[in-house]
């Protein structure tokens, strides 16, 4: 499959943004998309609260990258599934979680939804086309969304982030 890690992720980054510490946001102080908690557990940092914020805030992009490389985009196994889909479920990971992002993955392909993305769900992925994989993933992931207490204060951009991860899932798959 084609490897798409380097063009998700500026994807990813571009709708993260900066720090932020939206007092609605139960993610809390979070910088180009890595929280304190994700930051101080990569860090190895017991308890998270023990990171003070400065250190999310001073956060570098190359460890960022090594985040989610190895926290989200390996873990929804990104260099296996097909192109565009690799992304829509890397996207879904960050912003929503690994295990629930792969669970959306395996209900649309047909899988035993035990969020775990393995030979079993990528069999079942590659019984469909991505494209199909790709739109049934964000109706699933907006259905998601939508139901969250903080969608009032968040929907609209989650809004846009999404018709933007559709938008370019399909663009990376039209070119693979």
């Amino acid at each position: 499959m084609k490897k798409n890690f380097r063009a998700g992720l500026a994807l990813v980054l571009a709708h993260e943004g900066g720090y932020v510490d939206h007092p609605l946001d139960p993610g809390g102080a979070t910088n180009l998309g890595i929280t304190r908690r994700t930051l101080a557990a990569w860090r190895g940092v017991r308890p998270w609260r023990r990171l003070p914020k400065s250190e999310v805030r001073a956060l570098k992009r190359s460890e960022v990258a090594r985040i989610y490389r190895a926290r989200y985009w390996d873990g929804v196994l990104g260099d296996k599934l097909p192109s565009g889909v690799d992304y829509a479920v890397f996207d879904f990971a960050v912003n929503s979680g690994v295990a629930r992002a792969a669970k959306a993955l395996q209900r649309v392909a047909g899988a035993r939804a035990d969020g775990i993305v393995g030979p079993m769900t990528l069999a079942a992925v590659a019984r469909h086309h991505p494209k199909t994989i790709i739109r049934r993933l964000i109706v699933r992931r907006r259905s998601f969304l939508q139901r969250l207490r903080t969608w009032k204060t968040f929907g609209r951009g989650w809004t846009a982030r999404v018709n933007g991860v559709l938008a370019d899932a399909l663009e990376m798959e039209r070119r693979s």
